[in-house]
């Protein structure tokens, strides 16, 4: 799970989009007071933990709604489950893939209506709730520095989830004989829609996959019509019919019959069809750039290609910022980015204020005033890049892809977890002492940075 494909070299996706470099504006002095200067000390900042309240009803069977939401009421109690009959007391329902699971919408819809305050955390509503799936493989780490670096990854996707009010579930056994490597991210997926109907969406990371910015808060408006959002580019994918057209290591997916289909019908391109010789070589005629298919990335693509027209109007091609963030060109911008937001903080004493770890999302949103219209780290901007995914490393077995030199993945990993860190440390008080050293911290000064 999130390992990478050592066989291929993801250079070959310069030859599509060119090089691309984190590039800092000279002018950055002057952008910045210009954003500075449309902030008023009076600005009102929402309540981020207010819920409307709503109502909900049961829905009819064979009445699915058609976007996949559902509607939400106050509150959540953790302490009761009621008697009464849902899904889950019926002997057929399996949590596996290849297993049928028909009016999903239905059976969702109804378990809410059971739990009248859990519906509180479905979609339509203010929370939007989702549940982080990541993980690793059952056995120790080849690599000497693996497993501690499995251990730091794990760490910084729970710090998001806490900041967040995310649940996270961290699978590490192979939950389908068949789907092993880079297929066994499908069936805790599809098990965590059915564990969680609480919550409307399912994020894949990958292990090898850091969250950079914990403020991050994922733009659930621009997604609002579609059921699975992944990194890529249309005209690598239905033009070039290229493999590299999507990267599979991180996606959001939202928790309904659609996805649930969605994630049946890409898994029978996997190695538990028995078929699956025959598929690879049909799948290896079909993309232009493809030497050893067999994998997720290259049979979604090849999906995405053929049911265009069944899938595609759900499907959200992300590249307004680094959902997926290419770590070769970000991970040597981490300084410049906390120097900018350094300045941010020096010239507004609000962000410089202590504060207690779980109201940090108000300064979240207090920082993005000075941060409306800057783009990331990862397309040439100074904001915080949300993921750095250090695709083709592989921390636990070290066989990285030839074309980076292993202590470049090591050393960047490091860098990215220590600038993540600082994140979180921020509020407990202290940050690290360099991007390069995981070990000693020092204490933040009163009124820092100003």
């Amino acid at each position: 799970m999130g390992m990478g494909r050592v066989t291929e070299t993801v250079t070959k996706m310069e030859k599509f989009i060119g090089p691309s470099k984190p590039i800092f504006i000279g002018v950055a002095g002057v952008a910045l007071l210009m954003l500075l200067l449309s902030f008023s000390p009076s600005t009102s900042f929402p309540n981020m933990f207010d819920m409307s309240k709503m109502t909900m009803s049961p829905e009819k069977d064979g009445e699915a709604t058609k976007d996949c939401t559902t509607v939400s009421d106050q509150g959540l109690d953790l302490g009761h489950d009621p008697a009464d009959p849902t899904f889950y007391d019926d002997p057929s329902f399996s949590y596996s893939i290849g297993t049928p699971l028909t009016n999903w919408d239905e059976k969702r819809q109804k378990w809410l209506y059971h739990h009248p305050s859990l519906a509180a955390a479905a979609g339509g509503g203010v929370l939007n709730r989702v549940v982080v799936v990541t993980g690793s493989q059952p056995p120790p780490c080849e690599n000497p520095v693996g497993d501690a670096l499995l251990l730091r990854l794990f760490k910084n996707k729970v710090d998001y989830c806490r900041i967040q009010g995310h649940d996270i579930f961290y699978n590490n056994a192979f939950l389908h004989r068949e789907m092993t490597s880079v297929w066994a991210k499908l069936p805790p997926v599809r098990a965590a829609m059915v564990a969680h109907p609480e919550a409307e969406w399912v994020l894949w990371l990958d292990s090898d996959a850091v969250v950079t910015d914990m403020e991050f808060k994922l733009p659930f408006e621009k997604y609002g019509n579609h059921n699975f959002v992944i990194s890529g580019w249309e005209n690598l994918i239905y033009e070039k019919r290229s493999w590299l057209g999507l990267n599979t290591g991180i996606f959001l997916i939202r928790n309904c019959q659609w996805s649930i289909d969605f994630i049946e019908t890409w898994a029978s391109l996997g190695p538990a069809n028995p078929n699956h010789d025959e598929l690879k070589e049909i799948i290896r005629g079909t993309l232009t750039d493809k030497e050893f298919p067999g994998d997720e990335q290259s049979a979604l693509v090849y999906l995405m290609l053929k049911e265009k027209k069944k899938w595609g109007e759900k499907v959200y091609i992300e590249n307004g910022y680094s959902f997926n963030g290419y770590w070769v060109v970000i991970v040597d911008g981490y300084e410049k980015i906390e120097e900018m937001y350094r300045a941010v903080e020096a010239a507004a004493s609000g962000l410089r204020r202590r504060r207690g770890e779980a109201v940090s999302g108000w300064y979240g949103e207090m920082r993005e005033v000075y941060l409306n219209g800057t783009r990331d780290g990862g397309i040439g901007g100074w904001r915080r890049p949300f993921t750095t995914h250090f695709t083709g490393c592989q921390p636990c077995s070290g066989q990285h892809n030839p074309i980076y030199g292993g202590e470049s993945c090591w050393n960047g990993m490091e860098r990215a977890l220590n600038f993540a860190d600082n994140q979180v440390l921020r509020n407990y008080g202290f940050v690290h002492d360099g991007l390069g050293n995981s070990s000693f911290v020092s204490p933040l000064q009163f009124d820092s940075p100003s």
